[in-house]
């Protein structure tokens, strides 16, 4: 008589960005699937799994500071092995298992298919050999119209590699009314500081057939809101022969029973085309958001990263949302003290900021990315410049945002609630975000004065002050 594996406790801590916790919950479908049994609290785990991030400097010290953490518990708890995966352990894989024997393996992205078998042969004791870094982007086809013949093998056809979307398991991590969902993953861009498209390869849209099906999924968990992502959203449907799809898309995602608002993000300026930007900020329960990364403002420091625009292009990009959505939310991010950057360059990027008023805009030194072209490119600012310049494009930014949060006072905001009480006063208050406001990365809005309202809820609110890039509503009448 056979007799069933036993069941083993597994925890799963992810660093870094939403596409991250969609592997997370994709890896959690798979190991629940497996009978193993999924814990918040790695201390209660047999086995904790590190999705880990790779990219930037902060975020890899967080990943090994995670993974060191963990490995501390086998000393003190029931833990027995802890697993690195995600974008380090792919993109370094045997130089991240070298530097760091604590953990007890490293595995890239193909290993995602039979991770339940990886984990048992870990707990068995058996040494797994440390993923083998390779250029993602060889093992697709060059030409997108010819990837999704890869994609569509059947599993069992010697697949070698993972395919977005391919997985048939996901299990949520936690009760947010928030989620994001995966439109597509990899991206065909070649900028000069960007590692991604090497250890995230080639770009492959989703079928929009899985899109919808996991969106309705989703909202059968009780999610409210759908926050739409991958490495560069303005390229879906380029590999399904139809550019346009997301246009298309966006209105049968809001028409899924219990979906109340959609979210895109990280859209290309270059490539964000007008049909776009009419789909997002003109169709009901399409958040009027726009996540554009800019990085940038000078054309000629553009075209050293090995992108395109400049000021006119962008705050034209710019006019054409605001004339169709008044009140759009803005964000973007920027790279300071590129090699080469002038004086002059960096100047321009400061007024791009001041005419832009966007809400939120993230600011990141230029530093090395391993393998990437603009390592080696002459020109480099000392440590110290770079900085300079952050500090002060941190400070402008950080006027600019709070002067465009209090621009808001006076508007109506629909906020989704996420969490009720948050100073444990029982005065009423509940946090939230507006549709200007994407998950983490941006602000908040508190609402005074709903003592009914519950996490899910939309409560429509009026804009009465701000903090910074946070804002403080109160309830519209006949709410």
């Amino acid at each position: 008589m056979t007799t069933s594996p036993a069941p083993v406790s597994v925890a799963l801590l992810t660093l870094g960005c939403a596409r991250n916790d969609v592997d997370s919950e994709e890896l959690a479908g798979r190991l629940a699937a497996d009978g193993f049994t999924l814990v918040d609290d790695p201390e209660d785990a047999d086995t904790v799994v590190v999705n880990t991030c790779g990219f930037v400097d902060a975020a890899k010290k967080d990943s090994i500071d995670t993974l060191l953490a963990a490995s501390d518990l086998k000393e003190t708890g029931r833990t027995r092995a802890v697993v690195a995966v995600g974008c380090l352990a792919e993109r370094y894989g045997e130089e991240l298992a070298e530097s760091l024997p604590e953990a007890d393996a490293v595995l890239g992205f193909d290993d995602y298919q039979d991770i339940s078998g990886r984990l048992r042969s870990i707990l068995a004791g058996e040494k797994q050999h440390p993923h083998t870094p390779r250029d993602r982007r060889l093992l697709l086809p060059i030409s997108p119209a010819e990837r999704q013949a890869v994609a569509e093998r059947p599993a069992d056809a010697g697949q070698e590699v993972a395919i977005p979307g391919r997985a048939a398991l996901r299990k949520r991590l936690d009760n947010s009314p928030m989620a994001p969902l995966k439109l597509a993953s990899g991206c065909d861009r070649r900028c000069t500081f960007c590692a991604i498209p090497m250890f995230r390869g080639s770009f492959i849209s989703r079928r929009p057939s899985d899109v919808l099906a996991e969106a309705v999924w989703l909202a059968e968990q009780g999610v409210k809101e759908l926050f739409l992502v991958s490495e560069n959203s303005t390229s879906y449907g380029k590999d399904l022969g139809d550019l346009g799809l997301l246009e298309t898309m966006l209105p049968e995602l809001v028409a899924v029973d219990g979906i109340e608002r959609v979210r895109v993000s990280y859209l290309q300026p270059a490539e964000t085309r007008p049909g776009l930007v009419r789909a997002i900020a003109t169709t009901p329960g399409v958040a009027p958001y726009f996540d554009l990364s800019f990085q940038h403002a000078s054309a000629t420091v553009l075209r050293r990263m090995r992108r395109f625009g400049d000021p006119e292009s962008f705050l034209g990009l710019l006019d054409q949302v605001r004339r169709l959505a008044p009140e759009a939310g803005v964000r973007s991010n920027v790279i300071v003290g590129f090699p080469g950057e002038t004086e002059e360059e960096f100047q321009t990027l400061c007024d791009f900021l001041e005419a832009a008023r966007m809400d939120v805009t993230g600011v990141f030194g230029y530093s090395d990315e391993d393998g990437t072209e603009a390592e080696s490119f002459d020109g480099k600012l000392d440590d110290d410049e770079i900085r300079a310049r952050v500090q002060h494009v941190t400070d402008l930014v950080s006027e600019l945002t709070a002067q465009r949060a209090e621009e808001r006072i006076g508007e109506v905001v629909e906020v989704l609630v996420e969490e009720v009480d948050p100073d444990g006063t029982g005065d009423g208050t509940v946090e939230g975000r507006a549709a200007v406001q994407g998950p983490e990365v941006d602000g908040s809005t508190r609402v005074l004065g709903v003592p009914e309202a519950r996490v899910g809820d939309f409560v429509r609110a009026v804009v009465v002050a701000s903090d910074g890039v946070d804002l403080i509503a109160e309830p519209q009448e006949g709410n």
